[in-house]
């Protein structure tokens, strides 16, 4: 088993690995490309972005009817209802306005009133440099996620005040799923096909829950903080059981952390919640027998399945970066490795009482006497 100072080391190198890479991908040409696209967007205010992320928590490229037509060459689709944000009414003051509110400007904001924008999704027409381009989605599947993502579920539901359920994925607007501050509520694309996916997405939301809640420290960051910071817990979860997710969760996290000041910032917020994860994971791991050998008896496995269990837990111990992960993959390599001996020993010694005539080879003790 590996030493605590051990465990926590290996905790500390995943986020800083999450960092380097993400911050590696920021200095490509092609994300500086995104970056001017990005630019052309209207820069909203954090009012703005909480109401747009209320009405609509998987827009990503959000801009006027019009603007869409001018800039992009795009069109709002027929029938797509807008998503409503503040914008200032703007009056042109006379003197006596001037003198009233003490102030020589020429113009000043005298109100508010609700206008429509539209999130890429509800446009068609030429192609915009998006997220998406950063972000594959087919992730290497693993054959204990589903298992984990059920476990983790249903630990959630059962033993914490969160409450986590799936819908269909076509009712999330192309989301994977989101976190409900009000209700405390998890929601997931229940029919996801990926099941790697779906467990990086549980892991995603339940990092909003514990970083962005109601009562959670940093519930007041930037949105471009709070995605930054969840995807990264997500990411960081996930290759600690052995499941690389950089392909999706990197460049997800460099789409909203485009200054690096930002991703440097909001990555040493989530150290915490990070340990918090694995440790649960770990945890639910063990109780489902993820981490350790099936029980059963070796000694009723034939030759063949036995010299099959031994390659194949040759490599994993090999691609194992988990520190305790793999201390109990070589526990098993040398529980299996003594198995194997035990059975030819015992074919040696029958052979030999079959065949007396034979002369036999010295033992290992002899042998080192004469050394």
């Amino acid at each position: 088993m590996p030493s605590k100072v051990e465990t926590e080391k290996w905790k500390r190198q995943l986020v800083e690995n999450a960092e380097k890479e993400i911050l590696k991908l920021t200095d490509s040409e092609k994300f500086k490309s995104y970056l001017d696209t990005v630019a052309k967007f209207h820069r909203y205010s954090q009012r703005n972005i909480d109401l747009i992320y209320s009405q609509n928590p998987s827009a990503s490229q959000v801009a006027g009817f019009k603007k869409w037509q001018n800039d992009f060459k795009r069109s709002v689709n027929k029938g797509e209802k807008g998503i409503r944000i503040a914008a200032p009414i703007i009056k042109k003051l006379t003197p006596e306005d001037q003198k009233r509110l003490d102030t020589t400007e020429e113009k000043a904001i005298v109100g508010y009133r609700y206008i429509p924008v539209f999130d890429v999704s509800q446009t068609s027409g030429e192609p915009v440099l998006s997220a998406k381009d950063f972000v594959k989605e087919n992730l290497a599947d693993h054959q204990n996620v589903t298992s984990l993502y059920n476990a983790f579920k249903d630990y959630l539901n059962q033993q914490t005040d969160l409450k986590v359920s799936e819908v269909p994925l076509e009712t999330l607007n192309g989301a994977k799923g989101y976190f409900q501050p009000n209700t405390n509520e998890i929601v997931i694309g229940g029919d996801e096909p990926d099941n790697a996916l779906k467990l990086k997405t549980l892991y995603h939301e339940y990092a909003h829950s514990q970083l962005h809640g109601l009562k959670s420290a940093f519930k007041d960051r930037p949105r471009a903080y709070q995605e930054t910071q969840a995807e990264a817990v997500a990411y960081v979860a996930m290759q600690n059981i052995g499941v690389d997710t950089s392909n999706y969760s990197l460049g997800y996290v460099a789409t909203w952390a485009k200054d690096k000041a930002v991703i440097h910032s909001a990555l040493s917020e989530i150290q915490q919640v990070s340990n918090k994860v694995i440790e649960l994971s770990d945890g639910l791991t063990k109780q489902l027998g993820l981490q350790k050998e099936p029980e059963h008896d070796l000694k009723k496995l034939s030759a063949q399945e036995l010299n099959k269990s031994y390659q194949g837990l040759q490599q994993q111990v090999q691609q194992a970066r988990n520190p305790q992960q793999k201390s109990e993959l070589k526990n098993k390599l040398n529980d299996i490795h003594h198995e194997i001996s035990k059975r030819t020993q015992k074919q040696l010694q029958a052979f030999a009482e079959q065949n007396p005539s034979i002369k036999q080879p010295k033992s290992e003790l002899d042998q080192s006497l004469k050394r």
